[in-house]
């Protein structure tokens, strides 16, 4: 479990995006990174959280800030969600969920007394040179992506 803080070097990701295209997160250095962790493509929460980053993108892009998806999800499913709500930036699939490992959001986690491993819904804004510049932890959907913004 990594305790990453802010101002520690972003860890390195290479996971395959939605359309099964290799991604490395050394491939946007020089912009700012919004990297956001959700637990499951297609679900009412994940859904409306990708689709307020979507709804905000433009403003992202305003910002200089390139929006990218994590979740457990294989590619075919992360296809399949950002064509159904037509996001227009990448999802990267973490089948082996080793890359929420290294951003410490692979947590235990309960429902109705079962306990389980998944993701813990958490934002990174990674500078330019690669530096986390802000934590969300524990990320509430509503209105997060407003809180983003306006943190930017």
């Amino acid at each position: 479990m990594s305790h990453l803080k802010e101002g520690d070097p972003a860890p390195p990701i290479s996971l395959d995006t939605d359309s099964g295209q290799p991604f490395e997160l050394k491939s946007l250095r020089g912009q700012n990174v919004v990297l956001y962790f959700y637990p499951k493509a297609d679900t009412p929460g994940c859904t409306k959280e990708s689709c307020d980053f979507r709804d905000h993108s433009k403003k992202f892009s305003k910002a200089n800030m390139v929006i990218v998806g994590v979740s457990p999800d294989p590619s075919n499913a992360q296809a399949k969600f950002k064509e159904k709500f037509d996001l227009p930036f990448t999802l990267l699939a973490d089948k082996d969920h080793k890359t929420a490992e290294d951003y410490g959001v692979w947590v235990e986690k309960s429902m109705y007394g079962r306990k389980y491993m998944g993701i813990e819904r958490t934002t990174f804004l990674i500078d330019p040179k690669g530096i986390i510049k802000k934590i969300f932890p524990k990320v509430k959907v509503e209105g997060h992506a407003e809180d983003v913004l306006q943190y930017i």
